[in-house]
């Protein structure tokens, strides 16, 4: 699929984007453990529906009272429900089930592969973000980095079944996917692009829900459960994606991609944080080693080529 391309090669990240990069990275790092928490007593697909219901929900009301208009979404209708399947449903119904087996910070890792699929992808799609040895080496100081910010601990959670880290890797494929076509929304306001693929997903969901699980039990989670579930539509989705459109917007496809280098630093910084975790000295370097990768692929470290 051939997409369209800005005219002009993207510069350096601006501050503006650096700070959306990391909110984003914050708040989505903290989706895998509501997701974690939710899995253990709703089936992935009812929860995608729950999530993107209740975000679409909130965003039509955001939009009701702040604007723009959703009527500036009917022109894009087929382009948003394909977006709705690359960017929730198919990816948020594999890593729901993929965490089913997995435990929230090997689920993260795997979804830091994402950068690789969209590299790959921009490079033979666009003419504006080309691959090049800076984001190739920055790409390979942040996975690096995340593997050894979780480090031992890690490894006992690898061995989880194959079908289960398959089920991330995927899901990043089809984020990679989306951040393509998530270009193509030239002169949408973000909340509307974030309102109408939520909207999409949701219209998309609801018969793929009732013919596979039925109605019986829909409702009945545990408080805790329902508490994760909110968290996870209104925090980790509805207001996230206003922040990962604008991003896509101003910084493009690439370095958007780039949040989910974030995601398990951000993971283990709130841990520390608001938690009381402790933050190993390797875990330390993976955040710097992250940092690095950040930094190079934005072309400060190592000169474009």
């Amino acid at each position: 699929m051939a997409i369209a391309a800005a005219s002009a090669p993207r510069g350096p990240m601006t501050l503006a984007d650096w700070g959306q990069l990391l909110l984003l990275g914050a708040i989505w790092g903290g989706s895998f453990f509501f997701a974690r928490i939710a899995v253990a007593e709703l089936h992935p697909l009812v929860l995608v529906l729950f999530r993107v219901a209740i975000a679409a929900i909130a965003l039509q009301i955001y939009l009701g009272l702040r604007g723009p208009s959703f009527r500036r979404a009917f022109p894009h209708a087929g382009l948003f429900f394909l977006l709705a399947f690359t960017n929730n449903v198919i990816p948020f119904s594999l890593i729901f089930a993929g965490q089913t087996e997995l435990g929230a910070g090997v689920a993260s890792v795997l979804n830091a592969t994402t950068p690789f699929w969209t590299l790959i992808l921009a490079n033979a799609l666009t003419s504006d973000e080309k691959l090049s040895w800076n984001k190739l080496a920055g790409i390979g100081l942040g996975v690096a980095g995340t593997a050894v910010m979780i480090g031992p601990g890690l490894l006992a959670g690898l061995g989880g079944p194959v079908w289960a880290k398959f089920a991330l890797i995927g899901a990043s494929l089809s984020y990679g996917v989306a951040l393509m076509v998530a270009r193509r929304f030239k002169g949408v306001p973000s909340p509307v692009i974030a309102t109408g693929q939520l909207t999409a997903s949701t219209i998309i969901m609801i018969p793929v829900v009732l013919l596979t699980h039925g109605p019986a039990g829909l409702f009945s989670a545990s408080p805790p459960v329902w508490a994760a579930v909110l968290a996870l539509a209104l925090l980790s989705t509805a207001f996230a994606y206003i922040l990962y459109f604008n991003l896509v917007a101003s910084a493009g496809a690439t370095n958007a991609s780039l949040v989910t280098l974030i995601v398990p630093a951000s993971a283990m910084l709130l841990g520390f944080l608001f938690l009381h975790e402790r933050l190993e000295l390797f875990e330390i370097g993976g955040v710097v080693l992250i940092g690095l990768g950040l930094l190079t692929i934005d072309g400060r470290v190592l000169g474009r080529r």
